[in-house]
C-alpha cells in the first residue's frame, strides 16, 4: 500500500492546510508576493540563503492566493501585477 505524500498550502484565510496535491502557485509570507513556480526572481532569492526559503509558501491556485491578501509579482505576472497595482 502505497501512501501519498500530503503537502502543506496556504487556504484563502491564510490558515496552513494539508494537501494531497501539490500548490501550482509559489509565494512568500512576509512580503506577501505570490507567483509562478518558475519565477526568476523567487529562484534567484532562493539561491541566497535560507531567509526566504523560511518565508515560502504554497497555493493551490491564484485566486487562493489573493483571497488570503497576496499581491501578485512583478517579475513572472506582469499583467496581473499591473491589475493589481491600478487598484491600489
Amino acid at each position: 500500500m502505497t501512501i501519498s505524500p500530503l503537502y502543506r498550502l496556504i487556504a484563502a484565510d491564510g490558515s496552513t492546510i494539508s494537501s494531497p496535491t501539490k500548490g501550482t502557485i509559489g509565494g512568500h509570507r512576509k512580503n506577501r508576493i505570490y507567483g509562478r513556480l518558475d519565477c526568476k526572481a523567487a529562484r534567484r532569492a532562493l539561491g541566497t540563503g535560507r531567509s526566504y526559503e523560511q518565508q515560502r509558501v504554497f497555493f493551490a491556485d491564484e485566486a487562493t492566493a489573493v483571497a488570503a491578501g497576496y499581491r501578485p509579482c512583478a517579475v513572472c505576472m506582469p499583467e496581473q501585477y499591473a491589475e493589481w497595482k491600478k487598484q491600489q
